[in-house]
């Protein structure tokens, strides 16, 4: 599930995770502009979704806050979700919902965020 280390083992910078082609670099970049810096990409999938009247497709990202002031970015990330109206170019973003939130407070307080973003296609 997670994709934090490159083919050869190696941990890769969190930003600098493969997140694929088409729409999810545009996703995955609107979602990290609202999360904050100390925000660490952890995973992001993608699965086509159709309805009678829409296709696009479902994007999850986990994300990871370390550290007690990062952690508030992440309580701060939620909060914003309700009222945040993403961009994200060549879609509509119809939903975004927490899915799962993890919290630990030893040996360092950690919250690991994952969100399931509806996008249909425009056009």
């Amino acid at each position: 599930m997670l994709r934090d280390q490159d083919p050869f083992g190696q941990a890769l910078p969190s930003r600098q995770r493969r997140i694929g082609s088409g729409l999810a670099p545009r996703v995955v970049r609107s979602v990290l502009a609202l999360a904050g810096r100390s925000a660490q990409l952890i995973d992001h999938r993608e699965r086509p979704w159709a309805s009678v009247t829409f296709s696009g497709a479902r994007h999850t990202v986990v994300l990871r806050y370390t550290g007690w002031e990062a952690c508030d970015d992440g309580e701060a990330l939620i909060a914003a979700l309700p009222d945040h109206e993403f961009t994200v170019p060549g879609a509509l973003v119809a939903d975004v919902t927490v899915v799962r939130t993890d919290e630990a407070v030893l040996p360092e307080r950690t919250l690991e965020v994952e969100l399931e973003l509806l996008l249909l296609d425009q056009g």
